[in-house]
């Protein structure tokens, strides 16, 4: 489908070329306590296949038209857009909600999420006039941002130049979270003059490839795979300027952050919830313990309380940590940018510890037969330890014990 948009370039006869519309309507959820709710209704179906979908490598259509028609993935659109404009906090707990029952479905609209607050941010008042509108129908973006080969994940050798009065995309991304899902594909390119744009483009362009190819162990399901762009042409009005995201205090760092954060939190809760169940049913008692059951051997039930006390840490730091957000959304400064990413660099190291902590423990206090592949408990592990390797929490700790030490801001951009 092609549309005229005269406000988005000189060329009137230009055309901006959309997605087809969505055949099911999604709900509009219009407050905070709403979006909680509706994600444990979700959450509910989605735990019931997750094992399968893991074991088989089952990628989850249906599960994610189930999040879009739910009226989930618009809850941070803006109020005078329609949207339920939900605190930081909120949404770090619908994904820690999600990801408890699914953790690759939890990590999929991780940079969907992102590139919202992007147009928040830098967009102009028709971008987020028509994007939102998507959005609030059930589109859903994919991400396009990190490549393999660049000295670091966070360049690109992705480019868009100039044509005539539009422009063309030519690269190759990897780590595409959530493509083979979407309508629309954020891809982030630099442009002729070498900043960093971000253009946001049907999926199904004339010059796109995507390419099924995320072999990680864990994280099996979110279609992590290759994206490539061979001339990919992209209407003026797609574009937004990536690089003046981090030009300025705002809220797109610690934004970013607290969203993975939650991922791994949700990943802690689902093992802890699993271990609990695996124990009580199933784990026997060692033989020199004198007790009938497992659940009543005196270390086991130690150490799930010392699961249940890092999980439940990381659960608090992880709501401060939305508050400090929000306070980024309505004063965004040096100062309240830099207290906010350190609160999500602390919520991230506890959530990356009581991921890897939960996940290990359900096998070593679920005993042998929890490693069977019928119950396929070993995918907490797995998508916990796949999870917590981006952005790495070592260098969290650095930038947490330089700003409390040494007074010491973090770097502004969108992997602290």
């Amino acid at each position: 489908m092609t549309v005229q948009l005269a406000t988005a370039a000189r060329d009137p006869a230009l055309e901006f070329r959309i997605p087809a519309p969505r055949q099911q309507a999604a709900r509009i959820i219009r407050s905070d306590d709403e979006a909680i709710s509706v994600a444990h209704e979700v959450a509910a179906h989605l735990a019931k296949g997750a094992a399968e979908r893991d074991r088989d490598r089952r990628l989850p259509y249906e599960e994610m038209d189930l999040l879009s028609d739910a009226g989930l993935l618009a809850i941070t659109v803006p109020r005078e857009f329609g949207g339920a404009e939900v605190k930081a906090g909120t949404l770090a707990e619908v994904m820690a909600i999600i990801s408890a029952a699914d953790g690759s479905i939890g990590q999929i609209p991780q940079n969907h999420f992102f590139m919202l607050e992007a147009l928040r941010l830098v967009g102009t008042p028709e971008q987020k006039h028509f994007f939102y509108k998507g959005v609030l129908a059930g589109e859903r973006l994919g991400n396009a941002l990190s490549e393999l080969g660049t000295k670091t994940a966070q360049d690109h050798a992705t480019k868009i130049s100039k044509d005539g009065e539009s422009f063309r995309l030519n690269g190759r991304k990897f780590y595409s979270t959530g493509v083979l899902f979407a309508h629309w594909i954020a891809v982030v390119a630099n442009n002729d003059e070498g900043k960093s744009t971000l253009s946001i483009i049907p999926r199904d362009s004339e010059g796109i490839t995507i390419v099924d190819d995320w072999s990680g162990f864990g994280q099996r399901t979110t279609g992590s795979g290759t994206t490539i762009l061979e001339n990919v042409p992209v209407h003026p009005f797609s574009v937004l300027p990536f690089h003046q995201l981090f030009e300025t205090p705002s809220s797109m760092g610690p934004h970013a952050q607290i969203m993975h954060a939650a991922v791994d939190q949700g990943i802690a809760r689902g093992a802890l919830e699993e271990t609990i169940r695996f124990v009580r049913q199933y784990t026997r008692p060692w033989k020199e313990s004198g007790v009938e059951h497992g659940y009543e051997d005196p270390h086991i039930i130690a150490e799930v309380g010392q699961v249940k006390i890092a999980v439940d840490a990381a659960d608090a730091l992880l709501a401060r940590a939305g508050d400090f957000v929000d306070e980024t959304v309505d004063n965004p400064t040096v100062d309240t940018v830099a207290a906010a990413s350190i609160a999500v660099a602390e919520a991230k190291v506890a959530a990356t510890d009581a991921s890897l902590l939960a996940g290990s423990k359900l096998i070593e206090l679920g005993g042998s037969r929890s490693t069977l592949a019928e119950f396929n408990l070993d995918r907490y592990w797995r998508n916990a330890r796949t999870h917590t390797v981006h952005d790495p929490v070592r260098w969290k700790y650095r930038v947490i014990g330089n700003y409390w030490l040494n007074g010491v801001n973090p770097p502004r951009h969108g992997a602290v």
